[in-house]
C-alpha cells in the first residue's frame, strides 16, 4: 500500500531513546541529566539519528524513576530544571535532531497536588473524582474493590486512612502504590493533559512517546480479572485493566491538540497483540505511530523473526501507518543477553540490528544498544526498580538494562560521570565497550551502527513493504524496493551467500558463505 505519511519527518526516522539518568552526567552527582544529553549531541549526530526520545524528566519523587509525575509541566532539578531542557531542544534542533518527550497520562505521583487534595477532601468529593477511589468489599470495606493486580506485583489497590483517622476507601494503581491511576471519565483530567501538551509543544518539543497508551480507560463497574495470577509485567487476553474502547476517545482528544502543531508526532506504547486492535490506535484521528513489540519478543530463530516481521507489517498495513521496529528499551533485557550472552549473544544482536535497520518504517535504538552492551547482573542491595520490592524480592526488575553508558577510560565510571558513585554501579569489564574504545574501529558495534544508519538514510524511501526471498532453513531473507537484500543466518551451519555487492555485514564473511549468527546487506 502507499504510505499516507511518507512526507512526514517521522515516517522513516531513526529515533534514539536516551534514558537521561543513564546517558551522561554533567554535574558529578552520579545521575545522568539533560545537560549530559546535550553534551552527547555531537555523538548522536555522528551516529546519524533523526530524533531523540527522552524518558521522563518531569518533577517526580522518582519512585519509578520519573514515571510517577508530581508536576507534568516542569523539569526535575535532578535533570537540570526547565532551562536545561530548553538548552537541549535548541542544541538538538541546531543539529537537525528532533526532540520527543515521554508523557505519562495513565497516572500521577502520589505526591501530585491533586492526590494530596483527594486524600484530604474525603469520600465523594470532587477532588477524589480525579482518581479511581472505591469503597472496599466485606465487613467495614476490609477487602479491595476487585481482584486486580498491579503490573509491578501485588494488589492494584491500596487502602487509605481518612481525614478522621479511620480506615477508608481504596485507590487504584495499576503500577506502584505511589502511582495512583487517574479517572479518565472526569473531564478535568483531559483538560489538565491538554495544558501539559500545549506547554511542551510551545517550548519547541517535537512530540511525545505516550506511556501505557493502551491504558487510561477503565471498564464500567471494574469487573474482576479472569486470571489474577499473571506473572509481573504481563497482560492477559481480554484483560479488563487495559485496551478498553474508551481509550480511543482519549487519543482522539490528544490528536486534536497535536493537529495545532502539524509537524509534531505521537508514538504510543501499545502492548496489544491482536492486529485489528493494534490498528485502532493508529486511525487517522488517533496516534501517528505505535510501538510494535513483536520483534522484541521474538527469539533468535528464523521462523520467529520472519513471523514477527510479517505480523508487524500486516498491523501497519491495516492501520495505514508506518511500521515501527525496536529490539531494546528500558523495560526489557538487552538483546545481547536475550540472545544468549557472550560472543554469540553479541554476534546475534549485531545481526539483528542489520535486520531491523533494513526494514521500512521507523526504528528506535536504545542508548547503549549501539555499543553492544549486555544486561548487568546487579547485586541485590543496589536494585531500585519497584518490581523488586513489590514481588517480595523475587523478580529482579529492569535495572540491569538501565546501567549508565560507558564513554571512555578503563574503569568505572568510564567517563559517564566524575563520580565513581553512579546511580547504578557499572561493571569492571566494560573498558572494551566504551565509546572511545569503539570509535573508528571498523569491526566495532558502534561503527556497524553508524555505517548501517548511514546506508539506511542513503537508500531513501524504503516503501511500506518488503519482498521475501527464498532461503535455506534457518535463514531469513528479504529485499527492499531499491533491490537491497538483507539475509540473516540463524541456522546451525554456513549458508550460501548470493551474488551481488556486499554493502555491510554484521561479522566476517568467509569463502562466499554467510556464517551462523551473521547478517548481510547485498545489492
Amino acid at each position: 500500500m502507499t504510505d499516507p505519511h511518507s512526507g512526514a519527518w517521522w515516517s522513516r526516522a531513526v529515533f534514539y531513546q536516551a534514558y537521561p539518568r543513564s546517558f551522561r552526567d554533567s554535574d558529578g552527582d552520579g545521575v545522568g541529566d539533560l545537560d549530559g544529553v546535550t553534551a552527547g549531541l555531537d555523538y548522536l549526530a555522528r551516529l546519524g539519528v533523526d530524533a531523540l526520545w527522552l524518558n521522563p524528566v518531569m518533577v517526580s519523587p522518582m519512585a519509578d524513576h520519573g514515571y510517577d509525575v508530581a508536576d507534568p509541566r516542569d523539569v526535575d532539578p535532578l535533570f537540570g530544571g526547565l532551562e536545561a531542557l530548553d538548552r537541549l531542544v535548541d542544541a538538538a534542533h541546531a543539529r537537525g535532531i528532533k526532540v520527543t518527550m515521554d508523557l505519562v497520562p495513565n497516572h500521577t505521583s502520589s505526591q501530585h497536588p491533586w492526590f494530596a487534595a483527594a486524600l484530604a477532601a474525603g469520600p465523594g468529593s470532587a477532588q477524589r473524582e480525579r482518581y479511581v477511589f472505591r469503597d472496599g468489599k466485606g465487613p467495614g470495606g476490609v477487602h479491595p474493590p476487585n481482584n486486580w493486580i498491579s503490573v509491578f506485583g501485588g494488589p492494584a489497590w491500596t487502602r487509605i486512612v481518612e481525614p478522621d483517622g479511620n480506615p477508608g476507601q481504596w485507590y487504584l494503581h495499576l503500577f506502584d502504590s505511589e502511582q495512583p491511576d487517574l479517572n479518565w471519565d472526569n473531564p478535568e483530567v483531559f483538560d489538565d493533559l491538554e495544558k501539559t501538551l500545549r506547554f511542551w509543544l510551545e517550548r519547541g518539543v517535537d512530540g511525545f512517546r505516550i506511556d501505557v497508551a493502551h491504558g487510561m480507560a477503565k471498564p464500567a463497574g471494574l469487573p474482576d480479572m479472569g486470571d489474577p495470577d499473571l506473572p509481573m509485567l504481563a497482560l492477559a487476553e481480554n484483560d479488563p485493566r487495559f485496551n478498553q474502547d474508551g481509550v480511543h476517545d482519549i487519543h482522539r482528544g490528544i490528536r486534536t491538540v497535536l493537529n495545532d502543531h502539524p509537524d509534531a508526532v505521537t508514538v504510543g506504547e501499545i502492548w496489544v497483540f491482536d492486529n485489528e486492535d493494534f490498528a485502532k490506535y493508529l486511525r487517522p484521528d488517533e496516534l501517528h505511530l505505535g510501538f510494535n513489540f513483536r520483534l522484541v519478543r521474538a527469539d533468535f530463530d528464523a521462523a520467529e523473526i520472519r513471523e514477527a516481521i510479517e505480523n508487524s507489517l500486516a498491523a501497519a498495513d491495516l492501520a495505514g501507518s508506518p511500521p515501527t521496529w525496536t529490539l531494546a528499551n528500558h523495560d526489557v533485557d538487552r538483546e545481547v543477553s536475550r540472545y544468549g550472552g557472550g560472543p554469540a549473544g553479541l554476534a546475534r544482536a549485531r545481526a539483528m540490528a542489520l535486520v531491523m535497520l533494513a526494514l521500512p518504517g521507523v526504528v528506535f535504538v536504545y542508548n547503549g544498544e549501539e555499543l553492544g552492551l549486555p544486561n548487568v547482573d546487579l547485586p541485590d542491595e543496589v536494585l531500585q526498580d519497584p518490581t523488586w520490592e513489590r514481588s517480595g524480592r523475587t523478580v529482579r526488575g529492569r535495572d540491569g538494562c538501565r546501567v549508565p553508558m560507558p564513554w571512555s577510560g578503563d574503569a568505572p565510571p568510564y567517563g559517564f560521570s566524575t563520580s565513581a558513585d553512579t546511580w547504578l554501579p557499572m561493571p569492571e569489564d566494560w573498558a572494551g565497550l566504551t565509546v572511545a574504545a569503539q570509535d573508528g574501529v571498523d569491526s566495532s558495534t558502534l561503527e556497524l551502527f553508524r555505517r548501517a544508519i548511514e546506508i539506511r538514510h542513503g537508500r531513501g524511501d524504503l516503501g511500506a513493504g518488503i519482498e521475501w526471498l527464498t532461503a535455506a532453513d534457518g535463514v531469513v531473507g528479504f529485499r527492499g524496493p531499491d533491490g537491497v537484500a538483507c539475509l540473516l543466518n540463524a541456522g546451525a551451519g554456513d549458508a550460501e551467500l548470493p551474488a551481488g555487492e556486499v554493502l555491510l555485514a554484521s561479522g566476517p564473511l568467509t569463502g562466499g558463505a554467510l556464517p551462523v549468527d551473521t547478517a548481510v546487506w547485498i545489492r
